[in-house]
């Protein structure tokens, strides 16, 4: 069994700052890519910002700049520091991970989402 649990979302004024949490627990072996999604009401969900295999960072255009994904392989958890936000930014933020299980099987987990809304 495999779990992504997500925290950190809330609301806050535009110009604020956030900064979200996924730890990933269970029968792990290994983690070839973490890291979030979004999903907008009526909009398709969406890249956010992610490590892929050999550490790179991929970031959606929008966020680049404002947003920095890290993470502590130690404790399978990714952060989302997201600052200066917007309100197009309002959304579920959602954690992805493509990992090994300890059973050998290769699949994409998802945690349960958290709100980030942001107005005055």
């Amino acid at each position: 069994q495999v779990q992504l649990v997500e925290s950190g979302g809330g609301l806050v004024q535009p110009g604020g700052s956030l900064r979200l949490s996924c730890a990933a627990s269970g029968s792990i072996f290994s983690i070839n890519t973490m890291g979030w999604h979004r999903q907008a009401p009526g909009k398709e969900r969406e890249l956010v910002a992610t490590f892929t295999s050999g550490d790179t960072r991929n970031y959606a255009d929008s966020v680049k700049g404002r947003f920095t994904i890290s993470r502590d392989n130690a404790a399978n958890t990714v952060y989302l520091q997201m600052n200066s936000l917007k309100p197009e930014d309002t959304a579920v933020y959602y954690c992805n991970a493509n990992l090994v299980t300890s059973w050998g099987s290769s699949r994409d987990y998802w945690g349960q989402g958290t709100q980030v809304t942001v107005s005055s």
